[in-house]
């Protein structure tokens, strides 16, 4: 029998992280003791509270059955308080909230929702792959919006064709921003919500990173006049509360958009174990004052970082927000030789710029998430190449 793949997959780029972690066992098979600063996955432990409100409740039969596939409705209502308490914005539970399991999930899922074939996407360059592959899944094309270091990473949005604009769908905005760790203002924000509704495009903002930040707070992005009326914003407990592995977030914005990811979900999965939901619940009613503690850990491993890369003969800006470090590489080299060189030199392995994206070219990604102890080692190793 012939197995053939679908067009869709065949198109598909290989996936970035794939791609590193064969490089990485490769080098780990030689005995090679690695530091992998690669992935955004929070080395810490999820706040112990939250552990052990799921202890709890997984011993609840009532949380062995099917989940409600919009969420809990006590997990909206604690999504809405935790809005409200962020930044002073009210939302309906009943119709602006959505459940997800984590906001890779709806990230993925909303293009199936209002994309048909034909249709564009408008994502940023360099971004996080899911935005650009969850439009060719849908059968969309995507047009990638560039973020250079000459316009702080935001995309100059006036520069989209017109013939571009007539097939838009979507805007992908992700801020504070993976790989950059751009922030972006109000101003810019305010503009981004006025092109899409002139044009008629859903605008779709990744906050992730919204709580790990070193100095003022990211503007979300319903704290802004008439983002309802176009927006979503996607949110994760990943980041916050270092929970990766329980597969926890929420949307939140515009009730006809939160309806459409609905209904892609009602027919594809079953939503979030309510254990898992109702640790989240504790966690973001009890556990938010606990962050400060990450944003102080993570502020000391990026101070750490830059002093290296500087004895390395890198100049860095120190990134505001977000647990990366975006570095620019040396003449003559490209993202992916710098990236072998330091993996060779160094055993060090950081990510090469363009796998974000063609405008990602020239740099490097460097997580913050190992240990400090290993972050130290790290800065210590490179600090000791000269380029």
């Amino acid at each position: 029998m012939r197995i053939e793949k679908s067009g869709r997959i065949r198109e598909l780029p290989p996936y970035l992280f794939a791609q590193i972690d064969k490089i990485k066992e490769e080098q780990v098979a030689k005995g090679v003791d690695v530091i992998d600063l690669t992935i955004g996955d929070p080395d810490l432990p999820t706040f112990p509270g939250i552990v052990a409100h799921m202890e709890k409740a997984i011993h609840n039969p009532k949380n062995h059955r099917y989940p409600s596939y919009a969420g809990m409705r006590e997990l909206r209502l604690a999504v809405a308080q935790w809005y409200r308490d962020r930044f002073t914005v009210a939302l309906d539970p009943e119709t602006e909230v959505i459940i997800l399991i984590g906001s890779k999930e709806g990230i993925a899922h909303l293009p199936l929702a209002f994309i048909d074939p034909g249709d564009i996407g408008l994502v940023p360059d360099p971004g996080y792959p899911v935005y650009k592959t969850s439009i060719l899944f849908a059968g969309g094309t995507p047009h990638l919006l560039p973020l250079i270091k000459e316009n702080q990473y935001l995309p100059d949005l006036e520069l989209v064709p017109n013939d571009v604009l007539q097939k838009s769908k979507l805007l992908f905005l992700n801020y504070p921003n993976n790989p950059t760790a751009a922030i972006a203002n109000r101003d810019f924000l305010e503009r981004a919500i006025s092109f899409c509704r002139r044009h008629d495009i859903i605008l779709c903002h990744d906050a992730a990173y919204s709580e790990i930040y070193f100095k003022e707070k990211p503007v979300g992005l319903f704290e802004l006049g008439g983002a309802k009326e176009v927006g979503i914003e996607f949110h994760s407990l990943s980041k916050t509360f270092n929970m990766t592995g329980w597969r926890l977030g929420f949307a939140v914005g515009n009730s006809e958009v939160i309806a459409g990811l609905g209904q892609v979900k009602t027919n594809i999965d079953s939503g979030v174990f309510q254990a898992v939901q109702e640790a989240g619940i504790f966690a973001l009613r009890t556990e938010s004052r606990t962050t400060q503690e990450l944003r102080d850990i993570y502020k000391e491993r990026r101070d750490i970082i830059i002093a290296g890369l500087a004895k390395m003969g890198l100049d860095v800006d120190p990134p505001r927000a977000s647990f990366y470090v975006w570095a620019p590489v040396p003449p003559g080299y490209t993202s992916l030789d710098f990236t072998t060189f330091l993996l060779n030199k160094t055993a060090v392995l950081t990510t090469p710029g363009n796998g974000f994206g063609p405008s990602g070219e020239g740099y490097i990604r460097i997580s913050l998430t190992d240990s400090t102890d290993r972050i130290k080692e790290a800065a210590n190793r490179l600090s000791n190449v000269s380029i």
